[in-house]
């Protein structure tokens, strides 16, 4: 996971316009600290006050400030499993308050679209890091990738997703 982060890193520092990220797994990273917590009762204000998304979001505002829009599009089953309600529930700190622009879609409002078959982040429709989990939503690694054809998919398929999406503001969990 480390690894991943870096490379996150590198990659959003060489972003010139753009930095689009489609999620589309119902369940992630469940040993989160911050997901135990919220699974435990605790109040998103009580996360915050944690600061374990700090990092996160100065890293986004970083490259928010010199221009770069960071746009996130989650593709969810209704209704919700926990985590994707944690995730709802914590986006204001964890995204939005970086800069994010965030957006949500139904999974039978994406039934017709062709997606990809992971995760993936994208520089400036661009550059590809897929990202891969594990049938229990772990980290399993990544991959870097320049295929054209690849750029060409993931940028379709993100801006299909947004188009449909419902900003997060507006989203209400089902």
């Amino acid at each position: 996971m480390a690894a991943m982060i870096q490379t996150l890193i590198e990659l959003f520092g060489q972003a010139q316009h753009s930095v689009t990220h489609l999620e589309m797994r119902d369940t992630y990273g469940t040993g989160e600290p911050d997901f135990q917590a919220w699974l435990a009762g605790s109040a998103v204000e009580q996360l915050e006050a944690l600061g374990n998304m700090d990092s996160w979001v100065k890293l986004i505002s970083s490259n928010v400030s010199r221009g770069v829009v960071f746009r996130r599009a989650r593709v969810v089953s209704e209704p919700h499993s926990d985590y994707i309600a944690f995730e709802h529930a914590v986006t204001g700190y964890s995204n939005i308050a970086g800069g994010e622009l965030v957006r949500w879609l139904s999974r039978p409002k994406a039934r017709d679209l062709a997606l990809p078959g992971c995760d993936f982040w994208q520089i400036d429709d661009g550059k590809i890091c897929w990202v891969f989990q594990t049938g229990d939503g772990e980290p399993a690694g990544f991959e870097l990738s320049d295929d054209p054809a690849e750029a060409k998919l993931c940028a379709a398929a993100f801006e299909a997703v947004w188009e449909r999406g419902i900003d997060h503001a507006e989203y209400k969990p089902a």
